[in-house]
């Protein structure tokens, strides 16, 4: 059996239906053929992003720390570049 996926939209659908809180967490997982746990973890992961919705032009920790290891994991290869063109150079 294959798993499902789900687009960003039918997530965001489903949670904005489940903050209404106008059926149960178990009326919309029937209605929508997914688990109520499923419902309860994408509304869960749903309200701890929701601070990041109106930050205009801030970059979240997390890919300030990507760009960052990006960008020293490329000085990193530059380097090894450079010095094994400088071991063959001096044999």
């Amino acid at each position: 059996m294959t798993r499902r996926k789900f687009t960003s939209n039918f997530k965001t659908k489903v949670v904005l239906k489940a903050l209404k809180v106008r059926q149960t967490v178990k009326e919309l997982a029937q209605k929508f053929e997914i688990t109520p746990q499923q419902i309860n973890t994408w509304k869960r992961d749903f309200l701890k992003e929701a601070d990041t919705v109106f930050s205009k032009g801030e970059k979240s920790k997390k890919s300030e720390e990507e760009e960052k290891k990006d960008q020293l994991l490329k000085v990193i290869g530059e380097l090894k570049v450079e010095n094994d063109f400088l071991k063959n150079a001096l044999r």
